[in-house]
């Protein structure tokens, strides 16, 4: 038992020696363009995918087909997201182009269909990623706004799309900026705070609500 547990204890110094030593080296290139191996990107999207499931899973969903929560979205999608995400009708920017991992086109590709997942991650953040933990400066209701829209944003063209942006009130994050309605919608549950009582401003242009129809795109009335 002694002579295996010195073996392990030999096993594992060599192994962090030679690890630290391929980090001391400078041997891994660790420049934006040049692409981790498929070993090694299959094992970060893995820890990536599972980290997020974790950490979202007791998140509470709210009513995400509200047109006042996906309007309040699309002002800050727009405002904060395309640059890298893009949108019906726009190309793919030297942002979008330059960053590794590229981010996905959420307007094609939209999100993996967990609501919950999404918020977690435009609240949080992804490290080593370039994706921003808004959630330092934006408060929950309107990060689920963010959810509310990207939910919707595969199904529109790109009149639909600027047609709704143009009806929000643009980027905002909180704190009072117009009036507002009341919506009940949930904070990070995780984070033990419960429901949290939020104020979606309408934008007083008279905007119209965003229903999805039988033909599966969103439709203004």
């Amino acid at each position: 038992m002694k002579k295996t547990m010195k073996v392990l204890a030999v096993a594992g110094l060599v192994t962090t020696s030679a690890v630290a030593g391929v980090g001391y080296s400078g041997w891994i290139n660790v420049g934006a363009d040049d692409p981790h191996s498929a070993p090694v990107y299959a094992f970060l999207t893995a820890v990536r995918e599972r980290s997020i499931e974790v950490r979202s899973r007791d998140i509470q969903v709210p009513n995400l087909n509200d047109g006042a929560l996906i309007r309040a979205g699309a002002g800050n999608y727009d405002a904060m997201c395309v640059g890298c995400h893009l949108a019906p009708g726009v190309e793919p920017t030297e942002l979008s182009q330059s960053l590794y991992p590229t981010p996905p086109d959420l307007g094609k590709q939209g999100t993996d269909g967990n609501p919950a997942a999404t918020f977690w991650v435009i609240k949080h953040g992804i490290k080593g990623s370039g994706m921003p933990a808004w959630g330092k400066g934006m408060e929950d209701p309107y990060i689920w706004g963010m959810v509310a829209f990207l939910q919707q944003l595969p199904k529109m063209d790109a009149r639909q799309y600027q047609a709704l942006v143009a009806s929000s009130s643009g980027h905002q994050h909180g704190g009072g900026e117009s009036q507002l309605h009341e919506h009940q919608v949930p904070d990070d549950s995780a984070s033990g705070k419960g429901h949290h009582e939020a104020e979606l401003a309408d934008d007083g242009m008279a905007a119209p609500d965003v229903h999805v129809h039988p033909d599966g795109k969103a439709h203004k009335h």
